[in-house]
């Protein structure tokens, strides 16, 4: 038998799976290639993959004996069942130290069950976020690996490789154990989400409010894209805004305004429900597109339902058209931040160990929400491994109190002219709820011990003989209650 020469497998040969074959290929890695469709194996040695060292393989026999120890095999195939599948029939090929790469969109759960069973057998699994689309996968996309720890050194250099570069540093690195790769990829999807919510709430200022063009918008947004705002999303706004149909039209004013999902965006707000952590702006976001989806609906409410009088601008435009840049970059702020407090919370209950600044790299480059404000996070988490909020990084907190006359400015102004603003008007919410000392929760705490006995906790420093701080107390308000509590204060 000869003595194999692939450097890794990859299962799975549609789009992504084939483009980051050639991406490896390219790099100097030598790639062995499998589908379940084994007629597809032959197709893109054929075509796409010739003239490329790329190997092929005909059944998973074949395609383990290829591969040098430890086996390092990717996973490009339908999240789900089919994962399962496969590693089923990896499973009695492989031996200790072989390792099993998930690189499609599992969710977390999944990903954690994964790494357990398979280290229960001596096997190794890493689950890794994979952004940028096709494009990313055959240049260089974002790679966000975890799971077994173990498996790091043995396919660091080829997922560094392989990934986007920027500033001479890859776009990957490792994320932490069991599925935090396959989370972070989650976390990073809502944050997709909650930037395009607010890019399209910007259009809709600009577009209702001030009545501009769609060329004119996108010139506006061509500017911002050359300040803090650069990125992907402003970069592609701006070319979609300039796309004009035949008939010399923009097409973006033809597309039915019903945006569809894929659930990720989802998986982000409901994490953050479970973990108590207030994600405000991806939630909106996601409760945006279903808004939007309920087209029919909406236009029977437009001819029912009236809002404000809408009234021309009459303050300075560029000046307002300034305060929405100021607001949009305040408002991405948040989201991150929202963002990073969640991965930090759901670390600390899952005893995982994250690596928040090397997050904030891996998604400079390669992935959707790619930016230059993504360099500004590096840093901050750079300085401070242990940074509690993006909001008291300096250059964060400058960055906010700078943007916030404007930010409030154009809530204001969007709210007198009926125009809805749920990520924006979020973000500002979170912000002005973040930064106060006290909120009314002490009332909420009140009307729950009222109605369900749930007991409240004094303010330190104003007990008295029968209020204790620290305690849970319940008051019997009527005079017709009893004395015994329903549950704990956190029930």
């Amino acid at each position: 038998m000869s003595t194999p020469t692939g450097d890794i497998g990859l299962i799975g040969l549609a789009v992504m799976g084939q483009n980051l074959i050639l991406n490896m290929n390219d790099k100097g890695f030598n790639v062995v290639a499998y589908n379940r469709t084994t007629s597809k194996v032959d197709d893109f040695l054929n075509n796409e993959a010739k003239g490329t060292n790329v190997q092929g393989a005909h059944s998973i026999e074949e395609l383990v004996s290829k591969l040098k120890r430890p086996r390092k095999i990717i996973l490009l195939v339908k999240a789900g069942p089919a994962v399962d599948a496969f590693i089923s029939q990896l499973e009695p090929h492989l031996e200790k130290g072989d390792i099993i790469i998930d690189g499609g969109n599992s969710h977390y759960p999944d990903s954690i069950r994964r790494t357990q069973e398979l280290e229960a057998k001596g096997l190794l699994f890493v689950g890794s976020g994979v952004s940028g689309g096709e494009e990313g996968a055959r240049y260089g996309p974002s790679l966000m690996p975890g799971g077994s720890d173990a498996a790091w050194p043995a396919i660091k250099e080829i997922f560094q490789a392989t990934a986007a570069q920027v500033n001479g540093e890859p776009c990957c690195d490792w994320v932490g154990q069991t599925g935090s790769g396959h989370y972070v990829k989650m976390v990073h999807n809502g944050i997709e989400y909650g930037d395009m919510q607010l890019i399209a709430e910007a259009y809709d200022i600009l577009k209702r409010g001030l009545s501009l063009r769609e060329t004119e918008i996108a010139d506006i947004f061509l500017k911002w894209n050359t300040g803090v705002l650069d990125s992907f999303l402003i970069d592609i706004t701006a070319n979609i805004l300039k796309f004009n149909d035949d008939d010399g039209t923009p097409l973006v004013t033809k597309i039915l305004d019903s945006a569809g999902q894929k659930g990720t965006g989802k998986w982000t707000a409901i994490a953050a429900l479970d973990a108590g952590t207030p994600v405000t702006l991806i939630g909106e976001a996601v409760f945006a597109r279903c808004l939007s989806s309920i087209k029919e609906e909406r236009v029977r409410a437009s001819k029912a339902i009236t809002g404000p009088q809408k009234e021309p601008f009459r303050g300075d435009k560029q000046q307002f058209i300034d305060d929405l840049e100021q607001a949009l970059y305040a408002s991405k702020i948040i989201s991150y931040t929202q963002g990073f407090m969640l991965m930090r919370e759901t670390a600390k209950e899952l005893n995982w160990k994250l690596n928040y600044s090397g997050i904030a790299q891996m998604w400079r480059g390669g992935c959707i929400i790619k930016s230059v404000f993504l360099g500004d996070i590096t840093s901050a988490y750079q300085k401070n491994g242990n940074l509690e909020s993006l909001l008291f990084d300096d250059f964060f907190n400058k960055a906010v109190h700078k943007a916030q006359p404007g930010w409030r400015r154009v809530v204001a102004q969007a709210v007198l002219w009926g125009i809805p603003t749920p990520a924006f008007s979020t973000a500002l919410a979170f912000f002005d709820g973040y930064r106060s000392e006290v909120v009314p929760a002490n009332l909420l705490q009140a009307q729950r011990d009222y109605f369900g006995a749930h007991t409240f906790r004094v303010v330190p420093g104003k007990e008295n003989d029968k209020l204790q701080a620290g305690k849970d107390i319940h008051i019997n308000w009527t005079g017709r209650g009893g004395n015994v509590s329903a549950s704990t204060y956190s029930a």
